[in-house]
């Protein structure tokens, strides 16, 4: 089971790695609506609105209300892990069930017989033994990535209150000139994006986070390529995920299908055994 392990941090997203999805149907903040803040001055006041109106031509480019109206995503395509940014497996098929906010299903294997389910904070393993709680650390690192996905950054901090952004100016980003844009919330949390400079589309996606044990400070990024227009949405068929630099996880989609209407029992999962009270082999 450990080989799929690393496969699983893939889906964020989803992401993978949000808020209700009465929420979703309402755009983020325009330009001119956002509070402002005594003693901001002029150049502060531009930076933040010059930072509004990429955020707005990027979710337009994504495909607008098609985009913030997705209620469910369906996936299927093959994904590679990676160890110090060597690949180390020749790849995994899998489907994948969204079904926005945070219901989330994995298959994988060429039987389907192996799934990761998440639902709400839960995460859950179910294979030929039944169903079990997954690995907590699991678990925490799919939240963590979910939190911090381009969906709920799009569709659930830009709706709350005490958001701000901020215009880095030009960059490059994988490879490609790109528009740097951070986001604030009002717990200090932040998520940087980087914008194609000619189509606004997402080019790639980052954010730290600082691991309680050792305190060190920790990057992840996501890279989002291929592009392509499915249902009026613009689908990266291509992600790659780095941690702190090196490259872990390589994700290609084959087919994707939006709003089909997922059946509840695809989430279901009800715990019939725990992993630890195995018997051990002898």
């Amino acid at each position: 089971m450990k080989s799929f392990l690393a496969f699983l941090v893939l889906v964020s997203c989803a992401v993978a790695q949000s808020t209700p999805a009465e929420q979703t149907t309402a755009p983020p903040v325009s330009p001119n609506e956002a509070p402002t803040h005594a003693g901001q001055s002029a150049t502060d006041l531009e930076n933040s609105r010059k930072a509004k109106e990429l955020v707005q031509q990027m979710i337009q480019a994504l495909g607008g209300q098609a985009y913030l109206n997705m209620q469910d995503m369906s996936q299927q395509g093959r994904a590679y892990s990676f160890f110090h940014g060597q690949p180390n497996s020749v790849g995994t098929l899998f489907w994948r069930f969204y079904r926005y906010p945070d219901k989330d299903r994995v298959e994988v294997t060429k039987q389907r017989d192996v799934v990761y389910l998440h639902t709400g904070d839960k995460g859950y393993e179910i294979t030929y033994k039944g169903t079990a709680y997954e690995d907590p650390k699991l678990t925490e690192e799919y939240n963590r990535r979910r939190d911090h996905s381009l969906e709920w950054v799009i569709r659930k901090w830009l709706n709350e209150p005490g958001i701000a952004l901020f215009f880095e100016g030009n960059t490059v980003a994988a490879d490609k000139p790109a528009l740097q844009i951070t986001v604030l919330n009002a717990q200090n949390d932040s998520v940087t994006l980087y914008l194609d400079q000619t189509t606004h589309l997402p080019i790639k996606k980052s954010f730290s986070w600082r691991d309680p044990a050792d305190k060190l400070r920790n990057t992840e990024d996501d890279v989002y390529d291929g592009y392509r227009a499915v249902q009026g949405i613009m689908t990266p068929f291509s992600v790659t995920r780095f941690s702190n630099g090196d490259m872990s996880n390589q994700r290609f989609l084959h087919e994707v299908s939006y709003n089909t209407g997922l059946k509840d029992s695809l989430f279901d999962a009800s715990i019939t055994y725990d992993p630890s009270k195995l018997p051990r082999k002898h």
